[in-house]
């Protein structure tokens, strides 16, 4: 056999690797956490069969978006510290295999989601990955808006679910939708502060007044106290009850605490804690409701 045939088990090691990179395997895995956590919480016992799909299909969906943000974002990334290693900067993977990547992933996932779910699971997954893609990557660099039009995407994950789970859109799903929107605003700016030096690096505009100051940082506290009044919502719409809604509260009351200690400093250290208050907010919430309603 030729030698050059041989591919070693390190070699498809290192490529799986690299692929999870491209799509950002983490980030996927905990988006998706987000969908099957509307799919649980909606009313009736779950399908679940139709879990295992959300699952998988939503996951497809969402690294298509995150690779093919790579892929737009490639000669950017080599300017930044935190991304110049990412595989299409560093060169190990080409254009065209990453795009084949994306495209089989995204395809693959909205037919699933379209052809086992509900034909609005589907358009739902489409909405997203050409909105994070098309919309949210290219307006980084042009206004600090862009977090709002990432917002709109990040926050299908729930509807998503809702929508695989009972078929509809109904007022319940744009309430889950409506928490997992506003979190993004003070977990993307609390990522922004901390990175702001390496974004500029390639002329990303991530935070609220396109620096680290008061203004900056006094938005990011007003979008983490909203999330107070609208974390009662579910109970008023009958998602989960009293107890829920009071533990959410206090929960919530925490996370302001934590992005009003970066109103008061604006250091890099406080806008720190409030991005890993952030990564357990939006879980430890979504669990609070789905446990509630079993």
């Amino acid at each position: 056999m030729n030698p050059a045939l041989l591919v070693s088990p390190q070699s498809y090691k290192a490529r799986l690797y690299d692929y999870a990179l491209l799509t950002k395997f983490k980030l996927s895995a905990l988006v998706i956490f987000s969908a099957a956590m509307g799919f649980l919480t909606a009313p009736g016992n779950p399908d679940w069969s139709k879990l295992i799909i959300l699952i998988v299909g939503g996951f497809l969906v969402t690294a298509a978006s995150n690779g093919l943000n790579q892929v737009i974002e490639r000669d950017l990334d080599k300017l930044m510290d935190r991304t110049s290693n990412r595989p299409l900067p560093d060169q190990r993977l080409s254009v065209a295999e990453a795009l084949s990547v994306c495209v089989f992933c995204g395809v693959t996932g909205i037919y699933l989601l379209a052809s086992y779910l509900n034909l609005a699971s589907g358009l739902l997954g489409l909405f997203a990955l050409l909105s994070y893609t098309l919309i949210y990557t290219p307006l980084k660099r042009v206004t600090p808006f862009s977090v709002f039009a990432g917002a709109v995407p990040g926050a299908i994950p729930p509807l998503l679910g809702w929508v695989a789970a009972t078929g509809h859109l109904g007022i319940e799903a744009w309430v889950l939708f409506a928490i997992q929107f506003i979190w993004q605003f003070p977990h993307f700016w609390a990522i922004a502060w901390v990175l702001d030096d390496d974004y500029k690096k390639a002329g990303f505009i991530m935070l609220p007044t396109g620096f680290r100051d008061r203004g900056s940082a006094m938005q990011t506290f007003v979008y983490a106290l909203s999330l107070l009044p609208i974390g009662f919502l579910p109970f008023v719409y009958g998602i989960s009850g009293l107890v829920a809604a009071l533990t959410i509260a206090a929960i919530t009351i925490y996370f302001a605490y934590t992005a009003y200690k970066l109103l008061s400093s604006q250091s890099v250290e406080a806008a720190r804690k409030l991005m890993f208050a952030s990564f357990i907010y939006l879980p430890v919430v979504q669990l609070i409701m789905m446990l509630d309603k079993v």
